[in-house]
């Protein structure tokens, strides 16, 4: 996937075709020809690879990616249980190849079914509007019935924009002409390097900070803020931010300010005085909407100033009959938010009487680091903003004994309960396993609000000794309204 450019167009534009339903973009967009819109006339716009960020370049691949480091990193630690064992070669072609072997057929099967379906017109090209419901499409790529470098007008009745989002470049970066890579072109190197270089401190930056140094690879990171994932609970982040360095060189509080290529290799200086070099650069900053060359600006469609589509509850735009979803208007980039979003939007389009809003209440989070992290609801401070009474339990996989089987120092889970009413607030895990171990808080608080959290640690068996119960400790060391529980 490459970022959204402003393509050029022109030349003899073909008749204008009329179909009931666009879709522009093949992520989660591509999940909206259900069977009760295939009847309808239906055209897709995809200007890159068919499956969007999570097929592509996002949670597949790079899920793919973290097994094998996770199998790496579990030999390099075997010692400690009393297992012998040495980790003789890292095989990044095979790695690499074995991943995109089963991705890429995936995605080029899901061109060639929009290409050759009974159900859709494909268009492989960029769209822009020229008028609330009307397209001009350059065909960019090779594949469709059309020809590349021409140019097609499309209205509909209903258009959906589920363009995705790219990497965003920092101008110190882009200026300085530097070879870097962002996180849609670095799972495809040819060869691993010796030391890498990555800019940013969010999610990706921690994922791929993992992936490749359980590959052997030297990692820095570089960010401006003072510590690593500062968009989760604060003790959570600085217990993350703590690990990360006893693994990587973090340099944390700076900014890059210049950067040039020197003997085969890229320098950063940052903003301290200090210079960091690696082989590779990769840039990981963040990902901004697909919007800014889709011509908006023709349309009464109206975005957020950092690119996103505004819609209201029920994915519609400003312009009736004008959708958006996933990470074109939703600030929730997550593969799971945006089926979720397409899922209503596709039977809105079937149902216009029967309007399902956008269910954004519970929205849980993984990030496949080293420890793996998981968080769902508010935060210690984001609940004490909100005037709750707010109490916490710390609990440690330690002092679980599954913990002791594996003999874990460092995890932790962290619930969030309201003393008043002994209700769930929110839970976030530091932890092996942790996208796992906070999936029965993600549905307390989704289908339980009425339910306290003693009530759902004691009105359920727990299996004994699963590390399920770091979770049921925490839920009971959670303070409610005339608490009696055993927090033991």
């Amino acid at each position: 996937m490459t970022p959204f450019l402003r393509p050029t167009y022109a030349g003899t534009v073909s008749e204008t075709t009329h179909y009931d339903l666009i879709i522009i973009g093949t992520g989660s967009g591509n999940s909206l020809v259900t069977p009760e819109l295939e009847e309808r006339r239906i055209a897709v716009v995809e200007e890159g690879v068919f499956g969007g960020t999570c097929l592509n370049v996002g949670c597949i691949p790079t899920k793919m990616f973290v097994y094998a480091a996770e199998v790496a990193g579990t030999i390099r630690d075997a010692a400690r249980f009393g297992v012998d064992a040495s980790l003789d070669q890292v095989r990044w072609a095979d790695i690499r190849d074995r991943i995109f072997g089963r991705i890429d057929p995936i995605s080029d099967g899901g061109r060639d079914y929009r290409v050759e379906g009974e159900h859709t017109d494909a268009y492989l090209g960029h769209a822009r509007f020229v008028d609330d419901h009307e397209l001009e499409v350059l065909i960019t790529r090779e594949g469709g019935e059309h020809t590349v470098g021409t140019q097609h007008r499309i209205t509909g009745e209903e258009i959906v924009i589920a363009t995705g989002a790219s990497p965003v470049v920092p101008d110190v970066i882009r200026s300085s002409a530097v070879p870097f890579h962002t996180s849609d072109t670095i799972m495809r190197m040819e060869e691993l390097p010796s030391r890498l270089v990555i800019l940013g401190g969010g999610v990706i930056a921690a994922e791929f900070a993992h992936i490749f140094s359980a590959l052997g690879v030297a990692v820095t990171i570089v960010n401006r803020s003072d510590g690593l994932l500062r968009m989760l609970d604060r003790e959570v982040a600085a217990a993350f931010t703590d690990l990360a360095r006893a693994q990587w060189d973090v340099r944390t509080g700076v900014d890059a300010v210049g950067a040039r290529t020197r003997d085969g290799e890229v320098e950063l200086s940052l903003s301290d005085g200090s210079v960091v070099s690696g082989e590779t650069l990769l840039v990981a900053t963040g990902r901004a909407p697909n919007t800014s060359a889709l011509g908006l600006e023709h349309t009464g469609v109206q975005t957020h100033e950092d690119g996103r589509v505004v819609v209201d509850r029920f994915g519609r735009t400003d312009v009736p009959g004008v959708w958006s979803l996933g990470d074109a208007s939703s600030p929730w980039q997550l593969k799971h938010v945006a089926n979720q979003e397409a899922r209503t939007v596709a039977h809105n389009l079937a149902h216009p009487d029967d309007l399902r809003p956008f269910d954004h209440r519970f929205v849980p989070a993984a990030i496949f680091t080293h420890p793996q992290i998981a968080t769902v609801g508010l935060t210690e401070d984001e609940a004490r903003d909100q005037g709750y009474d707010v109490s916490t339990k710390l609990q440690r996989y330690g002092d679980t004994a599954y913990g002791w089987a594996m003999e874990d120092t460092t995890g932790v889970l962290k619930a969030v309960g309201d003393a008043a009413t002994g209700r769930l607030l929110g839970v976030h895990c530091l932890g092996a396993h942790a996208s796992t171990l906070v999936q029965p808080a993600i549905q307390a608080l989704s289908l339980g609000p009425d339910v306290t959290a003693h009530e759902l640690a004691r009105g359920q068996y727990w299996i004994h000794p699963a590390l399920s119960e770091v979770l049921e400790n925490a839920l009971l060391g959670l303070t409610v309204p005339g608490d009696v529980g055993d927090a033991t």
